[in-house]
């Protein structure tokens, strides 16, 4: 996957990926990432004044999250066929689509980072699904990690 990745981004398997740019460019995705689900206490919020708020995103995947329960093959086909798939194939999807994300992010490519998120959201919606898991507990995790870090960051291995 690795390899049809660096080519759809450089259209050569024989190229190796240039570490230096690309580091930076997901480090540039991060420090968004980590505005955009920023949980620290309201008054140190980094968010533009016109930007939606976090809450607006977990409600629309609470949403996503919710109507997973109704899908059937009749009026969601592609979802219930992923819906019935194995694990296996789920973790795939979610894996590729975070793959697409960062190669939208290297290329500069907004539109494309918007799209391809979308699509990572709604494959982890279903991931959590599958494995039982609520947005709620998602979000409860992430609050944890801002109350004891200051942002919702990933913890450091010591704290894992």
């Amino acid at each position: 996957m690795v390899a049809r990745l660096a080519k759809r981004l450089h259209g050569d398997r024989g190229r190796a990926l240039p570490v230096g740019p690309i580091h930076e460019e997901l480090d540039e995705l991060a420090v968004a990432e980590a505005r955009s689900v920023l949980m620290a206490p309201a008054e140190a919020s980094l968010l533009p004044d016109d930007a939606p708020s976090p809450e607006g995103l977990g409600n629309e995947l609470e949403r996503l999250y919710a109507s997973l329960e109704a899908v059937t093959a009749d009026n969601y086909p592609r979802t219930a066929r992923l819906l019935g798939a194995s694990n296996r194939k789920v973790a795939q999807k979610v894996i590729e689509e975070a793959g697409e994300v960062a190669l939208a992010a290297v290329k500069h490519n907004d539109r494309a980072i918007v799209r391809e998120s979308a699509d990572l959201l709604y494959h982890l919606a279903v991931l959590w699904r599958r494995a039982g898991i609520g947005p709620a507990d998602i979000w409860s995790e992430m609050r944890r990690r801002a109350d004891s870090l200051g942002i919702a960051e990933k913890l450091p291995k010591s704290k894992a």
